[in-house]
């Protein structure tokens, strides 16, 4: 069987010739349907860079990148964001939400861009909602409510139209630890209800929570292994 997705010597080069830098080099990886994995490194690493050719926001300079069998690492802009908007669910340290929409606006906005109707994408959005606990939250704005419940919000907007893959980009930057805990949780249950979960961090702290931890540098995956202490 497939699996949802295979980097195959994956390079990404900024400034080709003396002084190019090498921000991917010769990735290879494949990640299959309902784990969870954590990919760390630090600043320059990488990660980023990684993360951008996972979700379909850059294309790699060689390799390929398969997503659910389907080659994407050569689309177009258009067809990429296509792809991302059906197959992908991003969660962003920064949130992203529109401050004059509520929770609810914030969450069913994306599902109007696939075209969704009303009535159905009213009953998606509330549901994330629903699992991400905002039940009672949902006529707010984000300026009515904590960090915390900002990115639960971002989390319903990003698993609302059931995407098989979710990525969640340092999800737990700007949150306090009580917070932090909470969108960690979630994340768990996402993978225990058998989503794709891949957790962007440079901390060890929370990249110990995912099931395998996939660690980069210098552009390269330096290790690849199955968390001893994760219970499933």
């Amino acid at each position: 069987m497939e699996a949802l997705i295979r980097v195959e010597n994956l390079c990404k080069i900024y400034n080709p010739g003396e002084n190019e830098v090498r921000a991917l080099d010769h990735i290879h990886l494949v990640i299959e349907e309902g784990e969870f994995v954590a990919i760390i490194g630090q600043s320059g690493s990488g990660k980023s860079t990684l993360m951008n050719m996972l979700g379909c926001l850059d294309v790699p300079t060689t390799g390929k990148y398969y997503l659910n069998g389907t080659d994407v690492s050569t689309m177009t802009d258009n067809e990429q964001s296509a792809v991302r908007n059906k197959e992908i669910g991003f969660i962003f340290q920064g949130f992203n939400l529109i401050t004059n929409l509520t929770a609810l606006e914030n969450v069913e906005l994306p599902l109007i861009y696939r075209g969704i109707d009303k009535k159905t994408r009213r009953e998606l959005s509330i549901q994330a909602l629903e699992m991400v606990g905002l039940e009672h939250r949902m006529k707010h704005k984000p300026s009515e409510m904590s960090g915390g419940q900002q990115q639960r919000v971002a989390i319903a907007r990003a698993i609302a139209a059931k995407p098989p893959v979710i990525l969640a980009d340092e999800p737990t930057g700007n949150l306090d630890s009580a917070s932090s805990r909470e969108i960690l949780k979630i994340l768990r249950e996402l993978h225990d209800g058998g989503r794709t979960v891949i957790l962007i961090t440079h901390d060890d702290g929370i990249a110990a929570q995912a099931k395998r931890v996939v660690r980069i540098m210098d552009g390269k995956i330096e290790s690849d292994f199955i968390n001893e202490n994760f219970s499933e």
